[in-house]
């Protein structure tokens, strides 16, 4: 993804992270989002259900949050498949985002592109195991 400074330098000041989800039923993009507005400032609203764009294509569904001021903490959360997430965003405000969804999901990195003062760093997100 490129961005010019200025859009690397907003995210970093105002600890936004791009969020994009794929690769999953919308069901569990739903369940990634809702723990996301949960947690931090969102610009999708909780319970807002993502919708498949194109049967032939795989959809893509995204939203920015503000990791500035964490809401509540998040719940564990099932998902059905495994889930791709990649956040793009200041390397402090990807962190926050880690570790919040860590509070829901397993999160493996799966990889990591390295700029400056941004990151974007791609997660699997799985269902905790049980104990």
């Amino acid at each position: 993804m490129n961005t010019t400074p200025e859009q690397t330098q907003g995210h970093q000041e105002r600890g936004d992270v791009v969020v994009a989800v794929t690769g999953c039923p919308k069901e569990d993009a739903r369940t990634v989002f809702d723990v996301l507005s949960r947690s931090f400032a969102s610009d999708r609203p909780e319970g807002d259900a993502p919708e498949d764009a194109s049967p032939e294509r795989p959809t893509v569904w995204t939203a920015t949050v503000d990791v500035t001021e964490p809401g509540t903490g998040a719940e564990p959360a099932r998902l059905s498949t495994p889930v791709t997430v990649e956040a793009q965003g200041g390397y402090w405000a990807v962190g926050r985002l880690r570790e919040h969804l860590a509070d829901a999901f397993a999160v493996r990195v799966v990889g990591t592109a390295a700029g400056d003062q941004e990151q974007e760093v791609r997660l699997r997100l799985e269902s905790h195991r049980a104990a």
